[in-house]
């Protein structure tokens, strides 16, 4: 009898744990990957599409490239989950199996924002970054924004990645001494697990003239005045807004009755919800993690480890050390790391490693690796 999975998201999440079953268990495997999408893309290549490094259609990999004993995609949109009898329906079809993995990560409620679609722009969805690749390079003069617009949010170092992206861009284009860089994040530093880190960005601020503003957030967006109004009544004029949009679970995943407190609560040792043989991974849960595809990647790695105990009656015995390693654009062909441990001891720790071009070797080599692994692409 082969072990019926069905995995919900074709993020980083949701390759790596099917990779990996199929690897494992793929000749007594049916695992069935669901993704609304045809294409899966790096949530850094949007940046790169942002600031017309490359093309759209360079940083997306389709998903028929997919060929794991085992495994077969879908690209469907999800109606409903039900975690009870674990059945998933879609707009197609129905599937029920043995285990679910719900690995939808997080959406982005841009009405949130009063006036964010007005008068705003933002660079976290794909469709965002590609608008700004028309926009940015009409922007040459006045006040330009990286505004955060709640929190949890995806890849914590991003916005400070987008100000120094930005700074490189408008320097290149002969413009940066007629326009002026805030950066706004309700974090106490750029990143928070890593005093060194955070201390090397804002000396990168200061070095660039990049105003960095923490602790705070953008609540709303006046279209007439073209300020930006932040959660303590300060008002901010721009001619550009790039923004960081309030994150929130799917729908279908908020309709489903796994949420607490808006996000999927699991087991942090082995991934599984409430509901028995039912597990969620990546941005759509509270494990205590940023929302970046590193720590989806680590949670799916344990997961699969349970549930590939379970199949053969035992026990996954390594918990999550919600252990990752983030990219940092420095800009000027230089890249950061921080390796980030949040589990393993009493309190979240980041060790810093300086921006260098081998750094940026290695941040590429992080992609090969991955679209190799999940797509057999070299």
């Amino acid at each position: 009898m082969k072990l019926r999975v069905v995995v919900q998201g074709a993020g980083f999440g949701g390759l790596e744990l099917s990779s990996i079953l199929s690897d494992t268990i793929g000749d007594e495997l049916d695992l069935t990957l669901i993704d609304q999408n045809d294409s899966f893309y790096f949530g850094f290549s949007k940046l790169d599409v942002m600031f017309g490094r490359k093309s759209s259609d360079a940083v997306k990999i389709p998903y028929s490239s997919i060929v794991k004993p085992g495994v077969q995609f879908r690209k469907e949109t999800i109606t409903s989950i039900d975690p009870v009898m674990k059945r998933v329906t879609t707009r197609n079809s129905v599937y029920e199996a043995d285990v679910l993995v719900i690995a939808l990560g997080a959406n982005y409620d841009i009405r949130a924002t009063p006036g964010l679609a007005e008068c705003g722009d933002q660079y976290y969805s794909f469709e965002g970054a590609e608008k700004l690749r028309e926009v940015i390079p009409r922007f040459s003069k006045g006040h330009a924004i990286v505004g955060v617009c709640g929190a949890p949010f995806k890849c914590p170092p991003a916005p400070s990645e987008a100000a120094l992206m930005l700074h490189d861009y408008l320097s290149h284009a002969g413009v940066r001494d007629a326009c002026t860089i805030s950066l706004v994040i309700p974090f106490g530093s750029p990143i928070p697990p890593s005093p060194d880190s955070s201390k090397a960005l804002i000396k990168a601020f200061a070095e660039r003239n990049i105003r960095f503003i923490p602790q705070r957030k953008v609540s709303s967006l006046d279209e007439s005045k073209k300020v930006a109004i932040l959660d303590d009544g300060t008002e901010m004029p721009f001619d550009l807004f790039l923004g960081i949009p309030k994150h929130v679970a799917p729908d279908v995943v908020l309709q489903s009755g796994m949420t607490e407190n808006g996000w999927i609560p699991v087991d942090r040792a082995n991934l599984l919800t409430k509901f028995p043989n039912v597990y969620a991974i990546g941005d759509v849960t509270s494990v205590g993690t940023p929302k970046a595809g590193v720590f989806a990647e680590g949670a799916a790695k344990i997961a699969a480890a349970s549930i590939i105990a379970a199949f053969h009656g035992k026990e996954n015995t390594t918990a999550y050390t919600g252990a990752g390693s983030c990219y940092i654009e420095f800009g000027k062909g230089e890249v950061g790391r921080v390796d980030v441990d949040f589990f393993s001891g009493p309190k979240p720790v980041g060790i810093h490693q300086d921006a260098s071009a081998a750094l940026m070797a290695d941040k590429e080599y992080f992609g090969s690796s991955r679209k190799a692994r999940w797509f057999g692409l070299m």
